[in-house]
């Protein structure tokens, strides 16, 4: 963003500002996930080396998802394959890589516990994370904004000419609210039904994913514009898919707000 740095040099050492807004979205991401799954019961010993291995599996499935998409830019210079810290990371590679290590090492170290709980506790935070993400990450690097605008809320960007619509900024508030949202449906009788936090999760955030690509970004997202678009409906079906499965029984939703008596029973004789 103009007036903002982009990196900083010290000596020989060069730190880019999106890294190091990543890196902080990354930390209060895995802090707020560990206490979520602390308290839905989940033992959170394995956690920190289980967000180790989701963030380099994460990293190098974007990479790779952005090189394969961005082929003619990167055809010929092996160089730039591993120059992350100029952007160029994919979001959808990073999320089918990170989930094919999370589902196994999730069977591995919490056998005893069921994927939609595992996953209901950790999708909120993971949206919380993504949306401090967008505001403290591309929002400072090269090439941070989205199409061409003359409205009063365009923001300059290193790299692009004139205002752009500061699509860093508009996702981190999608994902914020969805956020909210998630939390509030945490307090309605839907909390009971495990599976559900996580699909609505899916659905929304997927929708949005894609229109905003769609809308805001378009071609000049250098990522595979409608490889994005179709990731992020194929998400949206896996969670009305997920919806539907786990999307509890009317009688069941009632049984579990009656209050409890001592020594009665709501289940059918």
């Amino acid at each position: 963003m103009s007036g903002v740095p982009t990196s900083i040099h010290l000596g020989p050492l060069v730190f880019h500002t999106y890294g190091f807004g990543l890196a902080v979205a990354i930390y209060v991401a895995y802090l707020y996930a560990r206490r979520r799954l602390h308290r839905a019961g989940v033992n959170v010993k394995p956690f920190a080396r289980m967000t180790i291995w989701l963030l380099v599996s994460g990293l190098i499935g974007a990479r790779m998802a952005n090189i394969a998409t961005n082929w003619h830019y990167y055809q010929g210079h092996p160089g730039r394959w591993l120059a992350v810290w100029q952007g160029g990371l994919a979001s959808f590679g990073g999320i089918a890589a990170a989930l094919i290590v999370g589902l196994i090492l999730q069977r591995r170290w919490w056998p005893a516990t069921s994927l939609a709980t595992f996953t209901d506790a950790l999708v909120p935070a993971l949206i919380a994370g993504w949306a401090l993400g967008r505001v403290l990450g591309p929002q400072f690097m090269v090439n941070g904004g989205g199409h061409l605008t003359h409205q009063w809320f365009g923001l300059h960007y290193v790299g692009q000419a004139g205002k752009r619509v500061p699509v860093p900024l508009i996702q981190g508030a999608e994902d914020a609210l969805l956020w909210l949202a998630l939390l509030g449906v945490e307090r309605t009788r839907l909390r009971h039904a495990t599976g559900v936090v996580t699909a609505l999760g899916m659905i929304v955030w997927g929708l949005v994913r894609s229109l905003d690509e769609r809308l805001l970004l378009g071609q000049e997202s250098h990522s595979g514009s409608i490889g994005v678009q179709i990731a992020g409906l194929a998400l949206a079906l896996a969670g009305v898919v997920t919806l539907i499965v786990h999307w509890p029984h009317r009688a069941t939703l009632h049984d579990e707000d009656l209050p409890r008596v001592p020594g009665t029973s709501t289940q059918p004789s």
